[in-house]
């Protein structure tokens, strides 16, 4: 009965309590393609990408009925640092939906046009100025929103004198942006910060600002790993791990017992199951703290094993590797000779049929595909040929008999020979990602492994030249490249084996891989020039190339092989490919197949349109 009353009245408080509008939500993920193409048509960094901000503790003065209900001490905050622009997950501080709606793409609008420097009350009065001069129609907007937001904030004289100087001075910095030049100083130690500002920017924590390294290693996650319906950021901090020699990390107090939170290390096996509560905790934590576990490996981790096979187990090595450069988009210098490729032959490949499962799909592919042979055809209206043309004869003189002139156009039928004069390279991406499941009996190395075979088998239709090669990397100077078909050799059982003989590898540093292909291509004597580059995620090595690194790095690739005339389509499985392939290939550049399945069946048709 307590505990029936006692919930009743939680849910009463906590609905009395709360401030916003649920029915008037508007969730990111809506407004998410949007977002990124307005961020960048309103003139922000191109290389951002939009992702959901964590919640933080805010501190500021709550009413008496969020204090008794414990709630609305957190709040989203928009932010931006060098990689990401972060939008609150929901907004649903109005009333009206739309308006809603508007404060996301205002916070898009203020983050295109952030200084990015100077203090937080200067910097939104600046990117305000700038977005409302470059943009007049964003005022009305504008001012709807900030007397909104008004109407949602503590009166001034309902605060302390110091608190309520702060908020005249954020009022006056929201009604006329660039009026105000700083916060008045808090004149009492028990002075709380200034109530969030739903319109402004906020700084991002030091801590959240810099890439951790727990992030690395995102590659070939199993089972282990658990994935969130919606991703959250949270605030963290590292901390070493205590000293296990040390017998006491603090003096005991009984009365500290309920209110102390400290490291334990506790020795668990390997075979320990994972924790499946470990996802909802770290969901409630305000902050987390990460700490290196003195290289042990429990079930709650990642588990895999990156170091190089021993030589006699490896591929076989063809010359001492290839020097290529990198983009440091940091220093906006390209680092020549920055990365080293290793050629590589497969030591276990050996010749195969075409396979069995293959064969309807391939015969298919080769009848469609035959329409695109070179072959010879009739040419109307020439002025020279074997057989006179009877159309172009009877024309003349019909119009010759109605005293038209002539339009000089021959009169014969001529055989050509009508030549398709383009190279085409398929680049697969063979990081370890790709030894994931994508069903119960096949991994997406083995939808790579197909969809080779198969377009290999309808390219071999057509007589255009071709080429296949796989990659994947282990730091900058081990990026390796798989010589499945060249563009002398044909398709044929040998490189149906080196094939067969593909495995995952290790990471992605797409952008050597690319610029290796671009001169490989740049050599062949051919009109059109055709880069196919299959992928399963984004660019990711586990030195420092990851995240925007990667990024950029593999974006200059592509630029470098449009101004060698050659075109880069990538063909990707990666659900969010939409958030940095845009930036990377362009709006034309790319596909993203929502079935991993189709890649054998899709691959040849794409090649089709775009040589057509």
């Amino acid at each position: 009965m307590e505990e029936w009353v006692g919930g009743l009245w939680h849910r009463f408080v906590t609905r009395a309590a709360r401030r916003d509008y649920p029915e008037a939500l508007v969730r990111l993920a809506e407004i998410e393609k949007s977002a990124g193409v307005v961020f960048r048509a309103l003139g922000g960094d191109p290389g951002l990408r939009v992702t959901p901000a964590g919640e933080a503790a805010h501190g500021a003065r709550r009413l008496w009925l969020s204090r008794l209900a414990g709630s609305g001490d957190k709040s989203s905050h928009a932010a931006r640092d060098a990689e990401t622009l972060r939008l609150p997950p929901t907004i649903a501080h109005f009333p009206q939906r739309d308006l809603n709606r508007d404060l996301y793409f205002w916070l898009i609008a203020l983050a295109a046009h952030d200084p990015g420097a100077g203090s937080w009350l200067v910097r939104n009065q600046q990117a305000a100025r700038a977005a409302l001069a470059r943009y007049p129609g964003l005022l009305p907007r504008y001012r709807r929103l900030a007397g909104a937001t008004f109407a949602g904030r503590m009166a001034p004289d309902a605060l302390p004198a110091d608190e309520a100087a702060q908020e005249r001075a954020i009022r006056a910095a929201i009604e006329e942006p660039g009026s105000v030049a700083g916060l008045p100083v808090l004149a009492r130690r028990t002075a709380r910060p200034p109530q969030p500002v739903l319109i402004w920017l906020y700084p991002l924590p030091e801590a959240a600002a810099a890439p951790s390294r727990a992030t690395c290693g995102n590659e070939g996650a199993g089972d282990a790993q658990e994935e969130s319906a919606t991703p959250k950021r949270h605030a963290a901090r590292r901390e070493e791990m205590p000293d296990k020699q040390s017998p006491m990390l603090m003096m005991f107090r009984a009365e500290s017992l309920l209110s102390w939170a400290d490291f334990i290390k506790v020795d668990r096996a390997p075979d320990d199951d994972a924790n499946p509560d470990a996802g909802r905790a770290a969901e409630n934590m305000e902050q987390l703290v990460i700490a290196d576990n003195d290289g042990r490996r429990v079930a709650s981790k990642i588990r895999f094993d990156l170091d190089l096979p021993s030589a006699a187990a490896d591929d076989l090595p063809v010359g001492e590797g290839i020097a290529l450069p990198e983009w440091d988009y940091r220093r906006r210098q390209l680092k020549p000779g920055w990365c080293r490729l290793q050629m590589l032959e497969s030591r276990n490949a050996v010749p195969q049929p075409l396979p069995e499962r293959l064969r309807n799909a391939a015969r298919k592919l080769r009848g469609q595909f035959a329409s695109l042979a070179p072959a010879r055809r009739w040419a109307k209206a020439q002025p020279d040929g074997d057989e006179p043309d009877i159309d172009a004869c009877v024309r003349q003189r019909a119009d010759r008999l109605a005293g038209q002139h002539a339009d000089g156009a021959g009169v014969y039928l001529a055989q050509v020979r009508k030549e398709r004069d383009l190279a085409c390279l398929v680049l697969a991406d063979l990081s370890l990602s790709t030894d994931a499941h994508v069903s119960d009996t096949q991994r997406v190395i083995d939808v790579v492994r197909d969809s080779l075979v198969l377009f290999g088998e309808a390219l071999s239709a057509t007589g255009d030249r071709f080429a296949m090669f796989g990659f994947s990397s282990l730091k900058r100077s081990h990026v390796r490249c798989h010589a499945l078909k060249d563009f002398a050799s044909p398709f044929d059982a040998t490189a149906r084996g080196r094939i067969a003989a593909l495995r995952p590898g290790y990471y992605t540093r797409i952008g050597a891989a690319i610029r290796h292909a671009t001169d490989l291509l740049a050599e062949q004597p051919a009109t059109v020039r055709l880069l196919l580059i299959l992928s399963d995620g984004k660019p990711h090595d586990i030195d420092v190339y990851e995240g925007r690194y990667g990024i950029e790095d593999t974006r200059m690739s592509v630029i470098g092989a449009r101004r060698a005339g050659i075109r880069p389509f990538c063909v990707t499985i990666d659900r969010e490919g939409a958030d940095y392939l845009p930036h990377v290939f362009g709006p034309a550049g790319f596909t993203i197949l929502r079935k991993t399945e189709d890649l054998p069946q899709r691959l040849p048709l794409l090649y089709a349109q775009l040589t057509a």
